[in-house]
């Protein structure tokens, strides 16, 4: 039987990653000056509208306005026809300060990592594969590629009639041992001028996007191309479509070959461990895989409110395990500490490192340098084998 497997990205014009890229906006600035700051920032687009709220605690102090409509005009927002403009956007704040009876959960912990507790309640996952060399899903590193690419075509006015807004799929064809044979099908939808015809969209977007992307070993004669299937793509962004934080974890994570806990990262400090733990969670996961444990790895982690031991502690490997799984949680239990303060340590995630996150994914990430894709245990992990 035939298998197939999709997985899709979206633009840093899409409506929801302006709002995830506006609350890491926010953290960050936030950090750089406060870096014990605690956040769980959310942010709405509409037309022409931003409203930022939920809870921040800090001792500093940033102009949200001014952050907002910086970030809107770096990604693209910038011309009156495309109706939403950092220029001309209502930018509410509603931000209050974060409720005491969850901070007592950290507040009293001391920068010990046995008193600080998880900031709420969850369960995380980590995930990785190597069937790339960013240990993500092919279909989701090309669907990211494939984002970035337009997006570079556009700002780097090759492509001058493509506007911000704009989103891909990948679809491969699988054999029975669920090995990638081909690349059955891409889709990709971006936003346009009112003056360019749709032959010529689709001629310069095939030729200067998708083929300068695929894989050519993996692409065939019955490969399909849905390029702005639907057609006319003018009036898009936020003038178009709402947008919130945190609509976009599939695309955040692991493009849905992998379970979600169903905690969004953007907007959210290192004490919230749906941010924290799954990117720890990622860092483990990748280490084991690239030390040969297994072809891929998922990993969960659940954590109780106040608490810094996880209450839980689970792997897969979908059958691809080179040991014993259980010799492998054994070894990630020697080598790996999950309490949320040791995290933040070993990651050094108190600084201002978000906002680059939160367009393309969190992680397999080659353009940016993120602590928890190092692979810095593998030899660790290869030594205990």
């Amino acid at each position: 039987m035939t298998k197939y497997f999709t997985s899709e990205s979206v633009s840093a014009g899409h409506p929801d990653k302006i709002a995830d890229q506006i609350a890491d906006a926010i953290l960050d600035a936030v950090l750089a000056q406060d870096p014990n700051a605690r956040a769980a920032i959310e942010v709405t687009t509409s037309t022409g509208d931003v409203s930022i709220f939920g809870e921040l605690s800090t001792s500093a102090y940033v102009n949200v306005r001014q952050i907002a409509t910086e970030t809107i005009r770096e990604i693209g927002y910038n011309h009156a026809e495309l109706g939403f403009t950092a220029d001309s956007v209502n930018v509410s704040n509603k931000i209050v300060e974060q409720s005491g009876d969850i901070a007592q959960a950290v507040d009293n912990a001391d920068d010990d990592p046995e008193q600080l507790g998880a900031g709420d309640q969850g369960m995380v996952f980590g995930y990785a594969t190597n069937e790339t060399d960013s240990y993500l899903p092919l279909t989701l590193a090309l669907s990211h590629r494939l984002m970035r690419k337009i997006r570079d075509v556009r700002e780097a006015g090759i492509v001058g009639y493509l506007r911000p807004d704009a989103k891909a799929e990948v679809s491969v064809e699988l054999d029975d041992q669920d090995h990638i044979t081909r690349i059955a099908a891409v889709v990709l939808s971006t936003q346009h001028d009112e003056n360019v015809s749709l032959e010529q969209l689709r001629k310069d977007v095939r030729e200067l996007v998708i083929d300068q992307v695929l894989p050519q070993e993996l692409v065939d004669d019955k490969t399909i191309y849905y390029i702005n299937p639907s057609g006319r793509f003018v009036l898009g962004g936020p003038q178009a479509d709402s947008g919130l934080t945190g609509r976009k974890i599939i695309v955040d994570t692991y493009g849905g070959a992998a379970h979600h806990g169903g905690g969004a990262f953007s907007g959210k400090d290192a004490t919230k461990v749906d941010r924290s733990a799954a990117y720890f969670a990622r860092y483990v996961a990748k280490n084991l895989v690239a030390a040969g444990v297994a072809d891929k790895l998922e990993l969960q982690i659940a954590y109780a409110i106040g608490v810094a031991q996880p209450v839980s502690l689970n792997i897969d490997t979908f059958g691809t395990a080179k040991i014993d799984e259980a010799k492998i949680r054994d070894i990630t239990a020697e080598l790996f500490d999950f309490r949320p303060l040791a995290i933040i340590n070993q990651l050094n995630l108190r600084r201002p490192i978000y906002k680059q996150t939160a367009a393309f994914g969190h992680f397999g990430r080659t353009d940016i340098d993120l602590p928890w894709e190092a692979l810095d245990r593998v030899d660790e992990i290869k030594a205990r084998l």
